[in-house]
């Protein structure tokens, strides 16, 4: 059991409850970025092809194999928009015919390198209450 914490009214504030320990120093220019930041991977698809690409998938068709569902107008749209954020490289090999791979960037493996732990928090919070993926 957690401990319960006062409510504004018996903690002397008007209108406003302390910020938990550890998010005192979070501004409203820090939760935009940070808003702007979560809805680049929040959108659907987008984690799963970041994802994808940090477990080697490198051309379309890897892609697709590695993310059950998606269709290829839509991971052709994510691959341009996490590519627009510089954390996909698309690379064009001139050959007959021209072959295109996609990776992750170095700014890419940053952000999923920082997501890693929610893919643990994922797996244990889904072997703890299997209806939460319903």
């Amino acid at each position: 059991m957690t401990a319960s914490r006062p409510s504004d009214e018996s903690s002397g504030t008007t209108g406003r409850s302390r910020p938990e320990a550890g998010y005192e120093h979070i501004d409203d220019d820090v939760c935009r970025s940070f808003q702007r930041s979560i809805e680049i991977v929040g959108k659907k698809w987008s984690a799963a092809v970041l994802l994808a690409a940090m477990r080697g998938a490198r051309r379309f068709v890897d892609y697709r194999a590695r993310i059950p569902g998606i269709s290829n107008h839509l991971l052709s749209q994510r691959l341009r928009e996490l590519e627009g954020h510089r954390l996909i490289q698309r690379i064009v090999v001139p050959t007959t015919p021209v072959q295109i791979t996609y990776r992750a960037t170095e700014r890419g493996a940053d952000l999923m390198r920082v997501l890693h732990p929610l893919i643990e928090w994922s797996v244990e919070n889904e072997r703890r209450d299997p209806c939460s993926s319903s």
